[in-house]
């Protein structure tokens, strides 16, 4: 299973009203952000890794655009639970568990779930090995699924962009 953290924000402006569909006031993909998106879909058919369809992407743009510019739109299924922490208000903890409900449900043998999301969220849920500078734009996490249990294998660069990795935003 890959979690890939959305792609390059660098230079956009920051969230604003945390509203989902607004945006405008979301923070979004820098010009090179999309050219990393693009770029991960293409690796990831270079490499031969399988991907189970259709990929799932959080509602605030950046994740949904950097799937979609990945896979193509008609290949990605948005879905709420794979929200950020600070557009989730008060149901973090649901968006928490369908994260964990996600990196632990078995996958079809052969293949991979791949969802787009974002940093914090991943943090909550697998802890320290993906927080700090672990987990740059752009990058994925490889975890293991497991019934009710998944184990981090590690973080993957596919794509990767010099000097990128971490927008500006507090």
């Amino acid at each position: 299973m890959l979690f890939f953290r959305h792609a390059d924000t660098r230079g956009e402006p920051c969230d604003s009203t945390f509203r989902i569909g607004d945006r405008p006031g979301q923070r979004n993909l820098s010009p090179d952000g999309i050219a990393q998106a693009r770029r991960i879909g293409a690796r990831l058919a270079e490499l031969g890794i399988p991907v189970d369809r259709p990929v799932l992407a959080g509602p605030v743009f950046r994740a949904r655009d950097t799937a979609e510019a990945a896979f193509g739109a008609g290949r990605v299924l948005v879905t709420d639970s794979l929200l950020a922490d600070d557009y989730a208000g008060p149901r973090l903890s649901w968006v928490i568990a369908e994260h964990r409900r996600l990196f632990s449900a078995p996958v079809a043998a052969g293949t991979n779930r791949v969802l787009f999301g974002h940093r914090t969220p991943a943090i909550m849920v697998a802890g320290d090995a993906v927080a700090g500078r672990a987990l740059p734009e752009g990058a994925a996490i490889v975890v293991e699924p497991a019934d009710r249990a998944f184990r981090l294998l590690g973080v993957l660069a596919l794509a990767p962009i010099q000097g990128g990795g971490f927008h500006a935003c507090g």
